[in-house]
C-alpha cells in the first residue's frame, strides 16, 4: 500500500471528510445482517477454470494420508512453504499491487508475482481487480465475497461460480488498469490458463529436485517415492493450506473478532487469522487505513509481514513503506508548507492565496481519507514500481 492509494467513497461516491472513527479500546460486536449474493452472479454456473483445479488439488492433497508418501522433508517444505509462498500473496498481490503500500524494484515485484502464481490464486490483474472491488463495496451486495451472504459463499463458493462483473473488461479497466500496463501481467491475462502453467512447472521442479536428491542415498524406486512426498507435501498440501488461510481473511475476519475502528463495513480483527496469515487477520485495522503498510495499530497486534518488509528494506529490496494515516497527513502538510517557503517571490501571492486549500488537499490525499474504496489507483500514471 504505497502513497497515492485512493481513499474510499460512500454510497454517493463522495469521499468522506473524516477518517474512520477510532474507538477508545477494542470492541466486540455481534450484530449481523444478511445480504443477497451479487446480482451479477450465476450460482448454478460453475467456472471450470476454477472449479476443476481447486477440486483436483484438494483431492491430491489427501495423499498426505498415504504412509509411503510421508517424509519429514516434505513436512518441512510444507510448513516453510505456507509462510514463504503465502507471503507472495500478502506482500506481492495484496500490499504491493493492490494497495501500493511500499515500493520495490520491478524484478523483485515479478519474483513475488511468480511465487503468487505458484499458489494458484488467479492472475495478478484478476486478483487485484477483485480485491479493489471488495474495498469499493465492502459488505454491500456488490462485494464479490462478503460472508454476510453465507460463510461458505464468502470463503469459497464465490470463486467457483460465474460473476459477470468480475470477468468483464470494464472491471479490469476500472480496478486494474495500472496492473495491465506491465507487459508481463498483460501476457498472463491474455493467456487465461497461464497461472496453471506456472503451477505445473513448479510441480516439475519439486519432483525433479526431490528425485535427484534422493538418488544420493537410495535407488530409483525409493527416489520416486521421495519425490512424490516432496510434491504432495511441499506443493499440494501447502497450496490447500495457503488457500484456506487467504480465504479465511475474506470470511472469518468479516464475521468474528473485535473492532478498533468504526468503519463502514463489518471488518474484524481476528487474532487466530492474524497468527496464520502473518498479520492479515488485523482486518479492521486494514479497512480503517488501507494505504498503510502496517496493520499493527496496537503494540500487541503484531504484523509479521510489516516487520519482514522492514527487514527487506535493510537490503534495498523494499522502500517507501507507507506509515499510518496521521503520519502521512502531517508529512503532506510539512511538504506543502516547505514548498510555500521555497517559492519564488513572484509566486508568493499565488501560493499564498491557495495555501490553506492546498495544504488541506495534500493532507487529505496523503492520508487516504475514508474507508470504502481502493478503486482509483489504477488511473494513476505513476503507480508502477521502479
Amino acid at each position: 500500500m504505497r502513497s497515492g492509494v485512493p481513499c474510499s467513497t460512500g454510497a454517493s461516491g463522495a469521499v468522506p471528510a473524516t477518517a474512520p472513527h477510532t474507538t477508545d479500546g477494542p470492541t466486540l460486536t455481534t450484530e449481523r445482517i444478511h445480504l443477497k449474493r451479487p446480482a451479477a452472479t450465476e450460482p448454478r454456473q460453475l467456472l471450470a477454470r476454477y472449479f476443476v483445479p481447486i477440486v483436483t488439488v484438494h483431492l491430491l492433497a489427501l495423499l498426505v494420508f498415504v504412509p509411503a508418501l510421508f517424509s519429514w522433508t516434505g513436512v518441512i517444505l510444507c510448513v516453510a512453504g505456507v509462510h514463504v509462498f503465502g507471503q507472495t500473496i500478502t506482500m506481492g498481490y495484496h500490499r504491493l499491487l493492490a494497495h501500493r503500500s511500499f515500493a520495490t524494484p520491478l524484478w523483485f515485484e515479478h519474483v513475488l508475482v511468480v511465487g503468487a502464481l505458484c499458489c494458484l490464486e488467479d492472475s495478478p490483474a484478476r486478483w487485484i481487480a477483485t480485491h479493489r472491488m471488495h474495498h469499493a463495496h465492502s459488505d454491500e451486495e456488490d462485494d464479490p465475497h462478503t460472508p454476510l451472504v453465507t460463510f461458505l459463499w464468502g470463503h469459497l463458493w464465490w470463486i467457483l461460480v460465474r460473476n459477470r462483473e468480475l470477468h468483464h473488461r470494464t472491471n479490469y479497466d476500472r480496478y486494474a488498469r495500472d496492473i495491465l500496463r506491465d507487459p508481463f501481467y498483460m501476457w498472463i491475462e491474455k493467456n487465461a490458463w497461464s497461472p496453471l502453467w506456472f503451477y505445473m512447472a513448479q510441480v516439475a521442479v519439486y519432483a525433479a529436485a526431490g528425485f535427484g536428491a534422493a538418488l544420493l542415498w537410495t535407488d530409483a524406486v525409493g527416489a520416486a517415492w521421495f519425490a512424490g512426498s516432496v510434491v504432495v507435501w511441499g506443493v499440494y498440501a501447502r497450496t490447500v493450506l495457503v488457500w484456506h488461510i487467504t480465504w479465511s481473511v475474506n470470511s472469518l475476519t468479516h464475521l468474528f473478532g473485535y473492532r478498533n475502528h468504526d468503519t463502514e463495513e463489518n471488518s474484524r480483527n481476528n487474532w487466530v487469522v492474524a497468527l496464520f496469515a502473518a498479520g492479515e487477520g488485523w482486518h479492521n485495522n486494514h479497512h480503517a487505513d488501507p494505504a498503510c503498510c502496517t496493520v499493527q495499530h496496537r503494540w500487541w497486534e503484531v504484523d509479521v509481514t510489516y516487520w519482514e518488509l522492514r527487514a527487506l528494506s535493510l537490503v534495498g529490496l523494499t522502500s517507501q513503506l507507507n506509515p499510518r494515516r496521521e503520519v502521512r497527513a502531517a508529512e503532506a502538510v510539512a511538504r506543502a508548507q516547505a514548498a510555500r517557503v521555497q517559492a519564488k517571490p513572484t509566486d508568493a501571492k499565488t501560493i499564498g492565496e491557495g495555501a490553506v486549500a492546498g495544504i488541506a488537499t495534500a493532507a487529505a490525499t496523503a492520508a487516504g481519507v475514508g474507508n470504502r474504496s481502493q478503486a482509483a489507483i489504477q488511473a494513476s500514471p505513476g503507480s508502477s514500481n521502479t
